[in-house]
């Protein structure tokens, strides 16, 4: 006590001694305020596990969500007829992740009905611009049927659910219906590379499939794939190959699936083998030319 009471002394009696343990204080309850303040904040080591509200409705999330103070936010809407109009079909963050109380959780909620857009009007329209257009106004290519004609790929009519689209029909479709399309070739039309569509989503490779003239035939899915998860698939498999020359309305099968290492390891196989298809056909030009 004696030594403790002498050392007070001797600070208070220290002006520099004394200014530096009270700096020295003034300090250390500096950063205790703003841990208990960042705790309070932040709720640090408050973390939750995010329940699974798949197939809830939003109501029913928001109360199975409330014990764990998680916020149930809806940023989008998708219309799967196999699952009830209302229900949740995704959300993020993942159910089993951990996040801190009060997080925001994101959800789709399957509407109730599809959404009815205008079709429009593309005869006289070349095949590119037409499926632009059935495109922007969320809508696909059902189907190509090549016509003879002077113009080939000029869209010579347009049906839907067998009906024929005039310009004045203001005909509506389920967003994201097929269009059949009559198109024109001439006699001396050449026949089609089939472009690469291998790592691409099922939509973008229709798209690249429809704009060059050819057809979708039989779409595989593989493990795991459905209607929920399928915009995150990418096409692994395409038949013709890339590459491959064929008559214009050819159907392309096309398989697709979640896995990246497969995808990547078909796609450099697909690269080589349509590098040795454009070689054997330069040398089957080749001879063509010279026995002319």
């Amino acid at each position: 006590m004696g030594f403790l009471k002498n050392l007070i002394e001797r600070i208070n009696g220290n002006t520099i001694a004394r200014n530096l343990i009270l700096a020295l204080c003034a300090i250390i309850v500096f950063f205790f305020v703003v841990t208990v303040l960042l705790n309070l904040f932040t709720r640090h080591g408050q973390h939750k596990t995010v329940p699974d509200f798949s197939g809830m409705t939003v109501t029913e999330a928001e109360r199975a969500g409330h014990h764990g103070s998680l916020r149930i936010e809806v940023n989008d809407s998708l219309y799967v007829p196999t699952y009830e109009g209302g229900v949740i079909l995704e959300q993020n963050p993942a159910p089993g992740a951990k996040v801190k109380s009060g997080r925001r959780i994101f959800v789709t909620v399957n509407s109730f009905k599809q959404k009815m857009v205008d079709i429009p009007y593309v005869t006289g329209y070349s095949l590119r611009q037409a499926k632009n257009n059935l495109e922007v106004a969320g809508l696909g290519i059902e189907k190509l049927v090549y016509r003879s004609d002077m113009a080939t790929n000029n869209v010579l009519e347009e049906r839907y659910d067998g009906k024929a689209v005039t310009a004045g029909s203001k005909m509506q479709a389920e967003i994201g219906s097929g269009i059949t399309l009559i198109v024109g070739i001439s006699e001396d039309a050449a026949p089609q590379a089939v472009p690469k569509v291998i790592g691409f989503p099922l939509k973008e490779a229709k798209s690249r499939l429809w704009e060059v003239g050819l057809n979708i035939g039989k779409i595989s899915y593989g493990d795991g794939v459905n209607a929920l998860n399928e915009k995150d698939a990418r096409v692994y498999v395409q038949s013709p190959g890339q590459g491959r020359r064929v008559t214009l309305g050819t159907p392309v099968d096309l398989s697709i699936t979640l896995d990246e290492k497969l995808v990547e390891k078909n796609s450099a196989a697909s690269d080589k083998a349509a590098c040795e298809e454009a070689a054997r056909q330069a040398e089957e030009e080749e001879r063509t030319e010279e026995a002319l």
